[in-house]
């Protein structure tokens, strides 16, 4: 199964932890949709926004990694899962159920983003700008 991360998942380390399965594909936009962070976890969501793009990691995951990734997401509670077609594949990823509004996120957890971010070689400025609101 296809899956893409754009929050902490991002981050190589925790990502392999999490789903020892998993294997890095390669970096991919999700269009139309913006990085942003809400809820009382502060947690990384997307949002729909036309003309806008989220930048990810596309990761192969087992059936037993995404079991993992539900409970680690909270699923179907905190979030529920996105579906898309990348190149005639399906991809799933996650987003958040209730929309609520921007939270800026906790120091520890936007380290471990930013850290996916050099680890998948992402442009900072994408976080940055999720940032600013």
């Amino acid at each position: 199964m296809l899956y893409f991360a754009y929050g902490s998942n991002l981050n190589h380390f925790q990502m392999k932890n999490r789903c020892k399965d998993s294997k890095f594909i390669k970096v991919i936009d999700l269009n139309n949709f913006k990085l942003t962070f809400r809820s009382k976890y502060r947690a990384a969501d997307i949002e729909v926004k036309k003309n806008s793009k989220v930048p990810g990691a596309l990761f192969d995951i087992s059936k037993c990694d995404e079991k993992k990734l539900d409970l680690y997401e909270d699923f179907p509670i905190l979030y529920k899962k996105h579906y898309f077609i990348y190149k005639d594949k399906k991809v799933m990823t996650y987003e958040m159920v209730n929309k609520t509004p921007f939270t800026f996120p906790r120091e520890k957890y936007l380290n471990i983003i930013i850290q996916g971010y050099r680890d998948c070689k992402l442009d900072i400025k994408f976080l940055k700008n999720a940032l600013k609101r």
